[in-house]
């Protein structure tokens, strides 16, 4: 490594720990939006009876794209009002260190949404998984990747957030072992509203009870 590069990273370090409360205070409003937009997704999910396994994945793509633009826009309004830059290396760094999982949950998404459509309701393939509630499992690992991506950014922030990414992860495993349990991993089709009910007790529940664990903490104290 060049003695250039090393000396930027130092520095990129030392910024992100002397703004480790700056950040605390950052999350707090981003985790309850992400947690309440979460649960409202879920629930209009429910009541719009979002059934087919296709439409269940754009659904939830859609919530996830208006997800991060509401956090974008809340992260540029807060650097504008520190007077600090949106895009810093600082924040390049913990975006770098969450694109990898998010980008394999999406990719995910995309495979298994493509090989839904091109299977008839008949075919093993996919017509086992034409039912929207039998797609449990894949909220489980989008939500054991995201907590990935949450437990990498942690070590650019605090130890806090890396704890909140173990969350992630043990919730997604625990609900893949419970629905191995349930019919060889198969929710009932006929509770096609499981998935929804899963989606927004993982990011809509999980996320908004941190971000007003934040909000009732305080960023002078330590997080755990």
């Amino acid at each position: 490594m060049k003695p250039d590069q090393a000396a930027e990273q130092l520095q990129t370090i030392r910024t992100l720990m002397e703004r480790s409360a700056l950040y605390r205070r950052a999350r707090a409003p981003l985790m309850t939006f992400a947690g309440g937009l979460g649960i409202l997704a879920a629930f209009f999910g429910y009541l719009l009876r979002v059934e087919a396994a296709t439409t269940f994945i754009v659904y939830w793509y859609a919530v996830a794209v208006i997800g991060l633009t509401g956090s974008l826009l809340m992260v540029r309004r807060q650097a504008i009002k520190t007077s600090e830059l949106f895009w810093s290396p600082p924040t390049r760094r913990v975006v770098a260190a969450m694109l990898p999982t998010l980008t394999v949950g999406f990719v995910i998404g995309v495979w298994v949404h493509f090989a839904i459509s091109s299977s008839s309701p008949g075919e093993s393939s996919g017509g086992e998984y034409q039912d929207g509630g039998n797609l449990g499992w894949l909220g489980a690992a989008w939500a054991i990747l995201y907590g990935c991506g949450l437990h990498a950014a942690g070590f650019f922030t605090s130890r806090g957030l890396r704890h909140f990414g173990w969350l992630f992860i043990t919730a997604g495993n625990a609900i893949l072992a419970w629905m191995i349990l349930i019919e060889h991993g198969r929710i009932p089709s006929h509770a096609w509203w499981h998935s929804h009910v899963l989606m927004g007790a993982l990011f809509g529940g999980l996320q908004l009870a941190y971000g007003i664990y934040l909000y009732a903490t305080g960023e002078e104290q330590n997080e755990l």
